[in-house]
């Protein structure tokens, strides 16, 4: 029988791991949400906002809240910088989707190496201690980093709501996820619509860096690992729901946490793939309530068939 005190405690780890996760793949779902992109270049990005607050922290001596927003710079930077004169160039060529796809993996692929050639492939933290301190609350274990890492995906989270619906900004961006061409005929700026979604991914991915780099040590490809995380939440969320993929991220995180009474850790990674193959089969659309009572009763039909 499971100890209810070890299922909480697995409970709140798992959620807690998950918030620089919700940040990734809100990021991601953004992207595809208005800019119509599988944007994989978001995992060299990644790379690059770490890399940068790393050297600046523990290789200049920067303060480690200034490291942070030199690494933000540097991210929303290379973020617009990519799409202005990447993105863009493909789109005034009319370029077919699988260009963008290939595009975006080259700029991923490219910053991994180029970060592995510069700062090696020892994995490497912000802090020299990733060590937190930690608070016992009805016996659950509750880190400082725990704390600071809800607080911050909260907040970020509940400022991208009200900026999406309540500021002009925000609306314009809606339209150009709706429909860039009607969007123009209207006389909304398309392109300032596209970059202010790449800033604001650079500051949702500056922030989930921030929070796995205080928490694990990091080597260059280690976000293209998280992208696929970022994949599947964005899929089961659904096409266009950034804060379905928020839930989603969340659900996946304590699966993944909770299945350890079943399959050793080492196999842990394996429970992701399995999710891609069902996301793909089964809810290609985002899961839906309507979509699981059909499966349900096609389940619960195929019994009685036999």
């Amino acid at each position: 029988m499971i100890d209810i005190s070890i299922l909480l405690q697995i409970i709140w780890t798992g959620f807690a791991a998950s918030t620089y996760a919700i940040l990734f793949a809100v990021a991601f779902s953004l992207v595809v949400k208005v800019v119509k992109v599988w944007n994989f270049a978001q995992a060299g990005i990644m790379a690059l906002s770490f890399y940068v607050m790393y050297a600046a922290h523990n290789k200049l001596g920067i303060p480690l809240l200034l490291s942070v927003g030199i690494g933000l710079v540097a991210t929303i930077g290379a973020n617009v910088f990519m799409d202005r004169y990447g993105l863009q160039t493909l789109r005034n060529r009319n370029s077919p989707d699988l260009t963008f796809f290939i595009f975006t993996l080259v700029v991923s692929e490219f910053l991994a190496y180029f970060l592995a050639m510069v700062f090696g492939t020892e994995p490497v933290a912000l802090k020299p201690n990733i060590m937190s301190g930690v608070n016992i609350v009805h016996g659950i274990v509750i880190s400082n980093w725990d704390i600071e890492a809800v607080c911050v995906t909260g907040v970020l989270l509940i400022a991208l709501y009200l900026y999406m619906n309540k500021t002009h900004d925000g609306q314009f961006m809606a339209a150009v996820a709706d429909n860039p061409a009607l969007s123009r005929f209207y006389g909304i700026n398309v392109t300032r619509a596209y970059v202010i979604t790449f800033v604001i991914t650079g500051l949702l991915i500056t922030a989930g860096m921030y929070l796995f780099g205080t928490r694990a040590s990091i080597i260059p490809n280690t976000p293209l690992q998280m992208m696929l995380f970022a994949v599947i939440a964005t899929l089961l969320g659904g096409m266009g729901r950034i804060f379905g993929a928020a839930v989603a991220a969340i659900g996946l995180s304590l699966i993944q946490g909770l299945s350890i009474f079943v399959i050793p850790s080492q196999w842990q990674g394996l429970i992701l793939y399995v999710f891609l193959f069902i996301t793909i089969l089964f809810f290609p659309q985002g899961v839906s309530l309507q979509k699981l009572k059909q499966l349900l009763s096609l389940s619960k039909k195929a019994p009685a068939a036999q």
